[in-house]
């Protein structure tokens, strides 16, 4: 069984999913400057050690908006 969640959709070329697939995380980034990409993770510390790099909390205008992003990833 393969669950998906979405961890922002802005629109069609901007958006981010994840999908569990069994024990593997399947994560897939569309956007509009780099096209699609996809990262595979094996565990769910690796998945959010990856997000904190990602979207690290200064790049953000309020802590909410962070907040917001990192609890989407905690619900994976």
């Amino acid at each position: 069984m393969i669950k998906k969640h979405t961890i922002y959709k802005k629109d069609n070329w901007n958006m981010m999913t994840i999908e569990v697939q069994g024990r593997k995380i399947v994560l897939r980034e569309i956007s509009d400057e780099w096209g699609e990409e996809t990262h595979d993770f094996l565990s769910r510390p690796a998945l959010m050690q990856w997000a904190s790099d990602r979207f690290p909390k200064e790049r953000f205008e309020t802590e909410a908006e962070w907040e917001e992003i990192m609890n989407a990833f905690r619900e994976v």
